[in-house]
C-alpha cells in the first residue's frame, strides 16, 4: 500500500508540473502559486492561511515576503484586531491569479484530452474519492473546552440542525441537559474535530460516578460527512471513556436521525429501556466497555488522533 501511495505521488506531481521550479511557466514555484490563489478576492488572515496549508510560520512568512516584493500581495493588521495579520492581492496580485486559474484550466484539460469518455468518467471519480479520502486524513480531534470559538461553532449547528430535522423542532432547554461546566474534566469532556481552520465535527462525554458515561452533542459538517468522520469521533469518546474508567457507554437519539442510529448499531450499541426522561428521544443505546479496553487506550487514542 505504501508502495502504491509513493507512486501515485510521483506520478501526480510529475503530471501537474509541480517538480518545475517555474510552475506553470510563471516566474515562481508552486508554493507562491499556492498561497496566491488561496488569500483568493477577499483576501486571508494569515493565521487560517498557514492552518489551511499546514505551513509552519517562518516558511509561508518567507512565501508572502517573496509576494510582497512582486508587487503581488500585501500583508497588514487588521483594523479591528491589530494581533491579526491579512494577506491581501494587488491589481497585479488579481490579475496573476486568474491568469493562474486559465492555465491551471489548460492544464487540467491536457490531462483530460488523450483520454476517451470513459476514461476522463474514471479518472475524474478516482479524483473525487482520492480528495475525499485524503481530506478525511487531514482531520484532527482535539480536546476543548466548550467556551473555544470552534466548540461554540459546532454546539450552535448541532442544536440548529436538530431544529431543522426533528417533526417538533429543538429546544436546547427541554432536552437532557449537559451544561458547559459539565463538559470539563472531571466531569466530562468535548472533542471538536477540524480540518484546517475549520470546526467540522464534535462529540461530547459525561461521566458519572456509578461507571456510566453518557456520549453528547454528536455532530458531523455537512461538508465533511462521508469521510467516516463520525465513526472516528465515535471512536475516540470510546477511547477516552474507557481511559477515564467508564465501564458503560450510554446516549440517546431522536427517530429522525437515522445515519446516527445505523451508526450506533454498527459500532456495538445495543437498544435498551428507556433510562432517562430526553424529551426528544425514541431510542437509546448502551455499550458495555471490556476491561481490556482500558489497557490499550493508549494506541488507540495515538491512531485516533493522528489525523
Amino acid at each position: 500500500m505504501i508502495s502504491q501511495v509513493r507512486l501515485f505521488n510521483r506520478t501526480a506531481t510529475q503530471r501537474v508540473g509541480a517538480l518545475r521550479d517555474e510552475f506553470l511557466d510563471r516566474g515562481r514555484p508552486l508554493g507562491e502559486a499556492r498561497v496566491l490563489w488561496e488569500i483568493g478576492p477577499g483576501g486571508r488572515d494569515v493565521r487560517s492561511l498557514r492552518a489551511e496549508l499546514g505551513l509552519d510560520s517562518g516558511y509561508l512568512s518567507r512565501l508572502l515576503r517573496s509576494l510582497e516584493s512582486a508587487g503581488l500581495v500585501t500583508v497588514e493588521s487588521s483594523e479591528a484586531d491589530r494581533r491579526v495579520r491579512l494577506a491581501r492581492l494587488t491589481d497585479s496580485g488579481l490579475a496573476e491569479r486568474q491568469t493562474l486559474d486559465e492555465r491551471s484550466d489548460a492544464v487540467a484539460e491536457a490531462l483530460l484530452e488523450p483520454l476517451s469518455p470513459g476514461q476522463r468518467a474514471r479518472l475524474v471519480a478516482a479524483m473525487s474519492e482520492v480528495v475525499l479520502l485524503l481530506r478525511a486524513g487531514m482531520v484532527r480531534i482535539d480536546d476543548l473546552e466548550p467556551t473555544h470559538p470552534h466548540a461554540q461553532h459546532c454546539l450552535r449547528s448541532y442544536f440548529a440542525e436538530l431544529d431543522s430535522r426533528f417533526d417538533t423542532g429543538f429546544e436546547v432547554a427541554r432536552s437532557n441537559p449537559a451544561a458547559e461546566s459539565e463538559l470539563l474534566l472531571p466531569a466530562g469532556l468535548l472533542l471538536v474535530a477540524e480540518l484546517g481552520d475549520e470546526p467540522v465535527g464534535c462529540g461530547a462525554l459525561r461521566f458519572h460516578l456509578d461507571g456510566v458515561c453518557e456520549i453528547k452533542r454528536m455532530w458531523v459538517a455537512p461538508a465533511a460527512r462521508g469521510m467516516g468522520l463520525g465513526r472516528r469521533l465515535l471512536g475516540a469518546l470510546e477511547a477516552r471513556a474507557a481511559e477515564q474508567g467508564a465501564r458503560v457507554l450510554r446516549l440517546e437519539t431522536n427517530r429522525t436521525l437515522a445515519e446516527a442510529i445505523s451508526l450506533y448499531r454498527s459500532a456495538g450499541f445495543t437498544e435498551v429501556a428507556p433510562f432517562n426522561q430526553e424529551t426528544y428521544a425514541h431510542h437509546w443505546f448502551e455499550k458495555h466497555l471490556e476491561p481490556a479496553a482500558a489497557r490499550t487506550v493508549p494506541d488507540a487514542a495515538q491512531i485516533t488522533y493522528s489525523g
